[in-house]
């Protein structure tokens, strides 16, 4: 599940991307497609940077890359093991929610970006994530869940403050929202409910088939109910 929109970033050949908080490398994979590029991923958990590995080996396998290379390194987004203005590009998915000092793994993006050079930053949207905590405090009271629930002005100051600027920002993954309500409702844990595992088998099959149909109510959805807020920065010069 891609979150970030790629095509509204200029990706040159040769440019070094930073995927902090990789997890299972979704969205470094997506960054090796470009031409000659450098793509990084890191995160806090030894086993989804070792499914990254086996997602992003078989990327090279059978040629879905752009010739570039990759790396990826167990890291915490609060002390990385990066020099300054080393990366291009640095992508943040889903991280900082779950993040007790995000001050400090904001410094820490913007040491290792170069100036004038883009981040990207998604967090749930407040809507829908506020929704989810009312129905289930299991949904977030779990080892390294969520924290935090930001508002859009809230994630903006903290980014803004840190030395970027908003250029662009969109929410994403509608369909995604009623899916985790439901699951709130039957309990997070379970995988017993046929309503639950009948919906993420059509996610699944949303995902590998990227039919017209659902692309397009997700696309007019995303307003509204969007489970993402994606926000487009740059780095002060």
């Amino acid at each position: 599940m891609i979150t970030v929109e790629f095509k509204r970033l200029s990706v040159k050949p040769g440019a070094r991307i930073l995927d902090i908080g990789c997890g299972a490398g979704r969205h470094t994979c997506e960054a090796f497609r470009f031409e000659g590029v450098v793509a990084v991923g890191a995160d806090l958990s030894f086993h989804d940077v070792s499914e990254a590995r086996g997602k992003l080996n078989f990327h090279e396998q059978v040629g879905e890359h752009g010739g570039g290379v990759w790396a990826l390194s167990v890291a915490d987004v609060n002390n990385l093991p990066f020099k300054k203005n080393a990366f291009d590009l640095v992508i943040c998915s889903e991280v900082l929610e779950h993040i007790p000092d995000h001050k400090k793994a904001v410094s820490e993006i913007m040491r290792v970006l170069k100036h004038g050079q883009n981040l990207v930053v998604s967090v749930p949207r407040y809507m829908p994530e506020r929704i989810c905590w009312a129905l289930s405090d299991e949904y977030h009271n779990v080892s390294r869940g969520h924290i935090r629930i930001y508002k859009k002005r809230e994630l903006v100051s903290l980014l803004e403050n840190s030395g970027a600027k908003v250029w662009a920002k969109h929410f994403a993954h509608s369909l995604h929202t009623p899916y985790w309500w439901l699951k709130c409702i039957t309990g997070p844990a379970r995988n017993d409910s046929a309503v639950v595992n009948f919906y993420h088998r059509m996610l699944v099959w949303d995902l590998m088939k990227k039919p017209l149909i659902t692309r397009f109510i997700d696309r007019i959805l995303n307003p509204f109910f969007g489970k993402s807020l994606v926000l487009y920065l740059k780095k002060n010069d």
